[in-house]
């Protein structure tokens, strides 16, 4: 089955690059909207100026016998005068004739009420901003109109543009980095909860499909709904799966114990060994399935215990030696030894039952492969974690299997003429995993299998 995830694209960088862009974009577009602001900010306090120039040259116009005077005021010029030592240029005319000044100083036609006009051109090879203003003089006799113009060059305009863009652009530059911690901060948080919620599901055994309880984003609700759901519909789902396999494992197991008496009776009058064989045959094929039947029963009770665990405090070497007095008489049929090795008390929090299954499952396994007059020997220890070691006298594992023996129905090749299922490793391996522990299988050197059951 194929696990890969069809992933397009990552929410986190998506939410990133929007409120980055949107940062950005904003940082532009308030550059050049103060930029647009300050200089017209700026050109208005040099219209102002030139105003002043104009308005004092055009106060101080006077005809006399027909003929324009102008007494240029100082103040004229001077409040012109910039750092950046900015060029002054004016034009004074009398109708159409050029009184004063620069003849080819572009000069808009003003309005004669003394309304000043600005307009911006080139002149001399430079950037200009020049203001004209008209007005009538009257004398005794004579009406002539008189037009004033003051340019000035905008070299100390274009250095205030400049620094203002700078300011500028390092408070674009400031807001955007700030823009970029706020749009970091704000995508950890959003993304947060998610990644929560993941790692609660992550962290969870096989077995666990308890409802998602944490509380969630209004967002998220609907997904955590469907999820509780979905979580629901399966553990109901391997509930019943479970029910089936050990009601039908009960069902199967209480007949062929029936099955195996008569067969057994049957043996004992049969004088014909080739009909014996068969029965012999029989008797073996039932005790097979019968124990597949209890492995199977007894997987299915572990696996639904394994989430609802109902540990108390065990000593380990007692629970140890009353397993192996249970199973003496199995092994005294074969002439085998059970020897318990312990420290002392071993103390664990446990479920019994499990417990007891898996090592009943491990001693079992020891005695079906161990030799007739051998020695099985359970060393029970604390340290350095709860454990216990089965090791027995028999072929040991297929070292190029070892490491798929506790799969559920795998056995190993030597193990073809041995009654078995395939399900006592495994029973033992989920009742460690269910307890943090875990099942390690090895062959010690002088022969023979060790199993080590840790907690």
């Amino acid at each position: 089955m194929d696990d890969a995830v069809n992933v397009a694209g990552s929410l986190r960088a998506r939410l990133a690059l929007t409120l980055i862009g949107s940062a950005a974009a904003i940082a532009i577009l308030l550059f050049f909207v103060v930029r647009t602001y300050a200089a017209q900010i700026a050109q208005s306090g040099q219209d102002s100026i030139l105003e002043a120039s104009v308005a004092s040259i055009l106060d101080a116009a006077t005809l006399r016998d027909g003929d324009v005077e102008v007494d240029f005021p100082y103040v004229a010029f001077s409040m012109l005068s910039t750092d950046a030592d900015d060029r002054v240029f004016y034009a004074i005319w009398q109708e159409e004739t050029l009184l004063s000044g620069y003849e080819l100083l572009p000069v808009a036609d003003a309005p004669d009420g003394g309304e000043i006009v600005h307009v911006s051109a080139i002149f001399d090879g430079a950037p200009v901003r020049v203001a004209t203003a008209a007005r009538i003089l009257v004398g005794a006799n004579t009406r002539t109109r008189v037009t004033v113009s003051v340019a000035q060059t905008q070299d100390a305009l274009a250095g205030t543009l400049n620094k203002i863009s700078r300011n500028v652009g390092l408070i674009g530059a400031g807001f955007f980095t700030l823009s970029v911690l706020v749009a970091s901060w704000a995508t950890n948080s959003t993304i947060r909860p998610l990644e929560r919620l993941t790692h609660s599901i992550t962290r969870r055994g096989p077995k666990d499909l308890s409802p998602v309880a944490r509380p969630v984003p209004l967002e998220m609700a609907p997904l955590v709904t469907s999820l509780n759901s979905f979580m629901a519909r399966l553990d109901t789902s391997l509930k019943q799966s479970e029910d089936f396999i050990a009601e039908a494992a009960h069902r199967v197991r209480t007949p062929l114990a029936t099955v195996r008496s008569h067969a057994e009776a049957t043996l004992q009058r049969v004088e014909r060994e080739d009909n014996r064989q068969a029965l012999r045959s029989m008797v073996r094929a039932i005790d097979e399935s019968s124990r597949a039947a209890g492995q199977l029963l007894d997987h299915a009770m572990i696996t639904f215990r394994a989430d609802h665990l109902e540990t108390q405090t065990l000593d380990l070497v007692e629970l140890v030696e009353d397993l192996v007095t249970r199973l003496a008489p199995v092994a005294e049929m074969k002439d085998i030894a059970l020897t318990v090795i312990s420290e002392g008390t071993v103390s664990v929090e446990a479920d019994s039952i499990l417990l007891q299954n898996a090592l009943r499952n491990l001693v079992e396994n020891a005695l079906k492969y161990a030799p007739e007059e051998s020695e099985i020997t359970l060393e029970v220890g604390a340290s350095p974690r709860p454990r216990v070691e089965v090791r027995d006298e028999g072929p040991g594992f297929p070292p190029d299997q070892m490491q798929g023996l506790a799969a559920r129905f795998s056995r190993g090749d030597n193990a073809k003429d041995t009654i078995g299922s395939g399900l006592g490793l495994t029973i033992a391996q989920d009742v460690a995993t269910a307890h943090g522990g875990e099942l390690t299988l090895d062959n010690m050197p002088e022969g023979g299998a060790c199993v080590t059951f840790l907690l």
